[in-house]
């Protein structure tokens, strides 16, 4: 449980109490990690109202379970698509910490009204998409890379994706297109950064019972995507979190440029 003792994490996307973000920083702190959570307003508004109404305050709620876990947490307010704020969040990490050994991008734009046929999708929609979901993701590794190369110690960088990106199911364009391509990017920065020591992964998770899925609870809708999956439940973000971790440890890594899947198995069967 000791396996990223001295290690420094960087999680993007972690305000959310339901949220991915949040487990996987939370399982990379019991792994020993001192990690630093990311998100992009401090205003309470942003907050989803169940989540206010229970008094959950975003990342300094997070910072807080973090530090319970006996390790050091801080939490930097930055958009991925700026890049001054992202060197800035860089500058703060290592002045606070010393060094970044992990990244997960993990930051995602909600779920919303993209889902609808390519004919009817506000073109404005795709482009804010694609800047969170895939420059984002370019701007935050390019920073975190430049420090870890210059640490000269090596590292780990993990995007999560979804397996969207592998269904390209209709409605799904935006979403499915930006997160394909961050397995493209993926396998670019593999090449780049293996020299340094650095490895690149994609975790491509499925239909997770976490907030982002809330809208699908209606009557009927919850039970119709659940007939999709060989394994009849959604997998939990700590599920996910826990594959994060390992491969941010020492036994995963001679693993680097893969895009792995855990969907209970969707994806396969759609192959069929």
């Amino acid at each position: 449980m000791q396996e990223l003792k001295d290690k420094v994490a960087i999680v993007t996307g972690a305000t959310r109490k339901r949220g991915l973000g949040r487990s996987i920083a939370l399982a990379l702190a019991a792994g020993a990690a001192d990690v630093v959570v990311t998100g992009n307003s401090r205003s309470a508004s942003r907050i989803p109202e169940d989540e206010a109404t229970s008094g959950w305050r975003g990342l300094p709620d997070v910072v807080a379970q973090i530090e319970a876990l006996g390790v050091r947490g801080h939490a930097i307010y930055a958009d991925v698509t700026n890049s001054d704020e992202i060197q800035g969040m860089v500058r703060e990490t290592v002045a606070r910490f010393g060094r970044i050994d992990i990244l997960i991008n993990n930051a995602t734009y909600p779920r919303g009204v993209d889902r609808v046929p390519l004919v009817d999708l506000d073109v404005d929609l795709w482009r804010k998409i694609v800047d969170v979901n895939l420059n984002g993701t370019m701007i935050v590794s390019k920073y975190v890379a430049k420090q870890m190369i210059a640490q000269g110690d090596g590292g780990c960088i993990i995007g999560i994706s979804s397996g969207a990106a592998m269904k390209a199911a209709a409605t799904f364009s935006a979403y499915a297109a930006s997160k394909s391509a961050m397995h493209t990017l993926n396998g670019s920065l593999a090449e780049e950064l293996g020299p340094h020591g650095i490895t690149c992964n994609i975790v491509a998770p499925g239909f997770l019972n976490t907030a982002r899925i809330d809208m699908l609870r209606e009557e009927g809708r919850w039970e119709k995507r659940l007939s999709t999956l060989p394994i009849k439940r959604p997998g939990t973000a700590e599920e996910v979190a826990e594959l994060v971790r390992y491969l941010c440890g020492p036994h995963a890594r001679w693993i680097t440029g893969e895009v792995i899947m855990i969907n209970g198995g969707e994806v396969r069967r759609a192959a069929r």
